[in-house]
């Protein structure tokens, strides 16, 4: 018995230091590094956390913040094989974070934030299944965490946006909802716990406000169809384009989606670029369409760096799409047929966007270039201009059905986006008509814009009538991008 006594008393002598669980420290070195990965300096960052590991070998959060650097790395470049060579990153954090200390608010919350990055990266790479899983996990965690840290902002952040996500689920992939048993809300409930947080944060030292507050934004725009709204919040954002290319992408998206292009086109073109950031060449394709948006046929360049650098499988059908839009633009019809021949050797068509590319390709229709141009200053926030080009050609002179029922879908949405919205709605009603057995999404979406128009005057009833007629509507065409959004209006509705 003498000689485990003295092993006992000898082990008490060792420092306790070496036996000690790991901690939980966000601290200023930690939120330096948290800044350089959002200004995408994230070799800068990869240098800074190794030096944190050397500093304070038992700070657990090393690995949070080594998490979103990949996260960035991947969800930026889109490239595979960095996914793929990256994704054993995710159980070794998730093992060492493990054994931190568990009266942390942050030992559960980085486990659910890290579950939740890799899921959004599943999700970009189609690996649906392990996605869910993984979400369905982080929102036990965040409840667990939320049980005993209730006054935990991180926490609040991250189940706002599940609950206001899984409120807007599409019909097809209703089946995931099954498997997110524990996760249920509404797109209002996400949003009142967003902001929330944000009431909170602007008074307290919460090292993810602006993080909070874009998200809140894109919640904004996405999921609870108020795009002035998303805009108002981005102002509250502190973004600056010319620090980071994150925080211009961040700005000019969401200045594209709310008809303010020449602005987003100015923010894109001050994005810093060189070794320091990381290379981002969505900007490039997101600046030639901008450009393209204000049929500037100077857009090609952008969108050929754009495919001469992407590591990605996304959005390249719709680039040379663009680029033969450019050549139409600029009186080359043999110019757009040699792009869509490209079109359909390259590329993949998993996203929307390309899947609608390469239907354009097959069908061999060449868009009418009066519609071409209106729905191209449309989407740049041109409305009178757009007006005027269809007003310059008469609806009748269009030889098919598809290129007259697109005309008048068409002239509604200019005319809402005029806020002329007795005539928008007569555009939109002719539309719902002629087009409610097209494959073609003008009538699925003319509902939607009805129901959107209905809903900003306060008529409720026949808002969701045409939300209804929205869903009751199957395009081909950006179906589950449109009931997604006709949900997203019920839900505000009550259903």
């Amino acid at each position: 018995m003498r000689f485990p006594l003295l092993l006992i008393f000898l082990s008490s002598l060792l420092p306790v230091s070496s036996q000690a669980a790991g901690y939980f420290d966000f601290n200023a070195n930690a939120q330096r590094i948290y800044d350089k990965i959002f200004e995408l300096r994230l070799n800068e960052a990869q240098s800074l956390i190794a030096r944190l590991k050397l500093n304070e070998p038992d700070n657990l959060i090393a690995y949070h913040l080594e998490n979103y650097v990949d996260f960035f790395t991947i969800y930026v470049s889109e490239d595979e094989q960095a996914y793929q060579r990256m994704k054993a990153n995710r159980d070794r954090r998730l093992e060492k974070i493990a054994e931190g200390n568990t009266n942390s608010p942050y030992y559960l919350y980085t486990q659910a934030e890290i579950r939740l990055h890799w899921a959004l990266l599943k999700l970009r790479f189609e690996e649906y299944l392990s996605a869910f899983t993984d979400i369905n996990r982080a929102h036990k965690l965040l409840l667990e965490n939320q049980a005993q840290f209730p006054d935990f902002l991180g926490n609040q952040k991250d189940l706002g946006i599940l609950h206001a996500a899984v409120g807007t689920v599409p019909d097809n992939y209703r089946w995931a909802l099954e498997m997110l048993s524990s996760l249920e809300g509404t797109v209002e409930q996400g949003k009142k716990e967003v902001e929330g947080v944000l009431r909170v944060a602007s008074s307290t030292n919460f090292p993810f406000r602006q993080e909070t507050q874009v998200l809140y934004t894109f919640l904004l725009l996405h999921l609870d169809g108020r795009p002035e709204a998303a805009w108002a919040a981005l102002e509250n954002a502190d973004l600056r384009a010319s620090d980071t290319p994150l925080h211009a992408f961040v700005l000019a998206n969401v200045a594209m989606r709310t008809g303010r292009n020449d602005e987003a086109i100015r923010w894109m073109e001050q994005a810093p670029r060189g070794e320091a950031f990381f290379p981002f060449p969505y900007l490039d394709y997101m600046l030639g369409v901008a450009k393209l948006r204000r049929l500037n046929t100077d857009s090609r360049r952008h969108l050929r760096d754009f495919l001469r650098t992407t590591r990605g499988r996304h959005y390249i059908k719709e680039a040379y799409q663009k680029l033969a839009w450019a050549e139409l633009l600029n009186g080359r019809p043999e110019g757009y047929q040699n792009y869509m021949t490209l079109l359909q050797q390259r590329g993949t068509n998993a996203a929307g966007g390309d899947k609608n590319a390469e239907r354009e390709a097959e069908a061999g229709i060449v868009p009418p270039l009066v519609l071409l141009k209106a729905r191209l200053l449309y989407d740049g926030g041109y409305y009178q201009r757009a007006l005027d080009v269809l007003a310059g050609q008469p609806e009748s002179s269009l030889p098919t059905f598809l290129g007259r029922l697109e005309y008048t879908y068409r002239k509604g949405r200019i005319l809402h986006g005029l806020k002329k919205y007795d005539e928008a709605l007569a555009q939109y009603e002719r539309t719902i008509e002629q087009g409610q057995n097209s494959e073609a999404f003008f009538a699925c979406n003319a509902a939607l814009q009805a129901g959107l128009i209905e809903e900003k005057r306060g008529r409720k009833t026949s808002a969701r009538t045409y939300f209804n007629r929205c869903l009751s509507l199957k395009p081909e065409e950006y179906r589950t991008g449109l009931h997604q959004q006709a949900k997203a209006g019920l839900s505000r509705l009550g259903g």
